[in-house]
């Protein structure tokens, strides 16, 4: 997701910063990896369903050919401490790329004017107690807010 933000947002304008925490959203609500679904998000804004399939074959075949390699050299060097070197470098990293995404998503979600109502407030405070003190299902989670809100519209 960091550089799906960094090249969607930042350096190509494709999408606002909303659109691309409704991105977010849609991507990890569809089944599948949540950067293909990010790819054909934003495939279609930019060109329909061609820019679709484009935008999603440009993400899935370079990944295929990186693992593909990746897996062989970690195949043959993986007892080597070089590898577990490498390894325990490259954690850290990934972890502060996932987080900086999340903060970008964090101050859009609740920071922009407007963005945060007593409801929304509420609905996180539950959904957070619900995901991480009860354990639920992050799908029945999402599932119930959504009611919740469709029974406050009716």
């Amino acid at each position: 997701m960091p550089f799906i933000e960094e090249q969607v947002i930042v350096r190509h304008s494709w999408l606002s910063a909303g659109i691309f925490a409704d991105l977010v959203t849609i991507a990890e609500m569809t089944p599948g990896p949540i950067t293909v679904n990010a790819a054909a998000f934003v495939g279609t804004q930019m060109g329909g369903v061609f820019g679709a399939v484009c935008a999603t074959g440009g993400c899935v075949l370079p990944s295929c050919i990186f693992v593909t390699g990746l897996a062989f050299l970690y195949n043959r060097y993986r007892s080597q401490t070089v590898m577990q070197s490498v390894l325990s470098g490259v954690r850290p990293v990934v972890v502060a790329m996932i987080a900086k995404a999340g903060v970008t998503i964090l101050r859009t979600a609740f920071f922009a004017e407007g963005a945060v109502t007593m409801r929304m407030a509420i609905y996180f405070i539950a959904a957070l107690i619900a995901l991480r003190k009860l354990r639920w299902n992050p799908i029945l989670v999402m599932i119930l807010c959504g009611a919740a809100e469709i029974m406050i519209y009716l």
